[in-house]
């Protein structure tokens, strides 16, 4: 009998899984293992706690169908794994390796301690680092020729596991993930997104409807293959390529990691590392009502305040309170990154910090440093009715449509007849964004000596 250990982390499936498949095709028994890092997971906020827990319990539950058990550690990989290795009598480890700085360093010193050979594959992406490139072999920092390579890749074919036997070991046992529903199973609908689909580019920033997959928790933690998704929508219509190019931009942000391992660190542009950011009590302040959805901005607070509650926000939505927080406020991106990595259930090193770059306009092809989103025209055109400000900013329910993008401009009448008080039931602007465009763009030309 050959025994092998296949290593799960943020690719919690069996169905498509590169590792899963290669260590059943070449072994006779299967030990499927999770580790549980405490350092990952006391970082991680409430929702992607829960979603990452509800996910390994799903695991576990196909991994029981097959007569075993998700075999659960709670530790140090670089410890447990060796351990383990030795009681299975295992002949070989396999894994999805992972770009993020944490994973590469983990997966380094794991590699070192183990006393058998680690089979690494890629089933968290599309496309595996590498296999992207331009004609001088490196990956493109433009995104637009990236995209172009990306669809020519040809998909890696279906990873098919065989009927294997696999062992049965609770160990320490999955935490409680208390019982509330996950993002990753709510989200996790694509037949019925295929009818959706086709309308994508008619909808996709409108965050009042249903206008996105709501699939991005279900990609960070693996419980659907992207390669399958790619697949499954295909490139008929322009909705479906449109949504499919959502993962070459995925896979994109996932290359450059891979080489830029401090992408939530520094700017990839390293020129705006010199941005003199607003630091100091009156800084802070204002980064705390950002963060609580106290503004004074219909559509930021909104968003913040949908993060804060349900661990996910509007794409449309990420980039206006993103925006917001570096070119109105002039916050160092760094600090709204780790929020929303904190807050986000669907939150991936490599995609939080290349999109705050990209609105920072600090990573390749960024948004130029001069592109500074207008809150009010942002929500005037992509919440025309208000819906998701009144679902989000109760308060403002009863303002129309033409006076609750901002509510500080409305006749005082309007305002009454609402019920609003500015300064009481809702704030007054934080800031007055002409003035905050003037100094953003201030900033920008002095630290690129302009």
């Amino acid at each position: 009998m050959s025994t092998a250990i296949v290593w799960f982390r943020r690719d919690l499936r069996l169905e498509d899984n590169p590792a899963w498949a290669a260590a059943t095709e070449a072994h006779d028994e299967i030990v499927p293992a999770l580790v549980i890092e405490p350092a990952l997971l006391d970082t991680a906020g409430p929702h992607r706690r829960r979603a990452f827990l509800t996910a390994a319990e799903a695991l576990d539950r196909s991994i029981t169908e097959l007569g075993g058990r998700l075999h659960v550690r709670i530790g140090d990989p670089v410890r447990i794994l060796p351990a383990l290795a030795e009681e299975a009598d295992a002949a070989a480890v396999y894994a999805n390796a992972d770009v993020s700085r944490w994973a590469q360093r983990r997966d380094t010193a794991v590699e070192s301690a183990l006393g058998v050979s680690i089979e690494w594959h890629w089933g968290t992406l599309a496309h595996a680092p590498g296999t992207v490139l331009t004609k001088a072999g490196t990956v493109s920092r433009v995104f637009t020729p990236f995209s172009k390579q990306w669809f020519a890749v040809p998909m890696r074919p279906e990873a098919v596991a065989h009927d294997i036997a696999v062992t049965t070991d609770p160990g320490d046992g999955l935490p409680a993930s208390d019982g509330a529903e996950s993002a990753v199973l709510a989200e996790l609908r694509v037949d019925a997104w295929q009818a959706d689909v086709d309308a994508y580019d008619d909808t996709r920033d409108l965050p009042a409807v249903e206008g996105t997959s709501r699939l991005s928790t279900a990609l960070r933690f693996g419980t659907v293959s992207p390669r399958s998704l790619a697949e499954a929508f295909g490139t008929h219509s322009p909705g479906r390529q449109g949504f499919v190019r959502q993962l070459a931009w995925r896979d994109w942000y996932a290359h450059i990691t891979h080489q830029f391992t401090d992408i939530d660190r520094r700017a990839i542009r390293p020129e705006y590392d010199g941005i003199a950011w607003q630091t100091g009590p009156a800084a802070d302040e204002e980064f705390t009502a950002w963060a609580e959805g106290r503004t004074g901005f219909p559509i930021v607070d909104a968003g913040m305040r949908q993060l804060a509650e349900s661990g996910w926000m509007h794409n449309r939505v990420r980039m206006i309170t993103a925006s917001f927080l570096v070119k109105d406020l002039l916050i160092d991106w760094r600090r709204g990154e780790r929020h929303f990595r904190h807050l986000l259930s669907d939150a991936e090193p490599s995609q939080n910090a290349g999109n705050w770059q990209w609105v920072a306009g600090t990573g390749p092809d960024a948004a130029p440093y001069f592109r500074i989103f207008n809150p009010w025209s942002q929500s005037r055109k992509f919440d025309a009715s208000g819906d998701y400000i009144r679902r989000w900013v109760p308060e403002l329910a009863g303002l129309d449509a033409t006076t609750i993008h901002e509510p500080a401009a409305a006749a005082p009448l309007d305002l009454a007849a609402a019920g609003v008080v500015l300064g009481d039931t809702y704030p007054e602007p934080i800031v007055d964004h002409a003035f905050a465009r003037d100094r953003t763009l201030a900033a920008y030309k002095a630290a690129l000596g302009k």
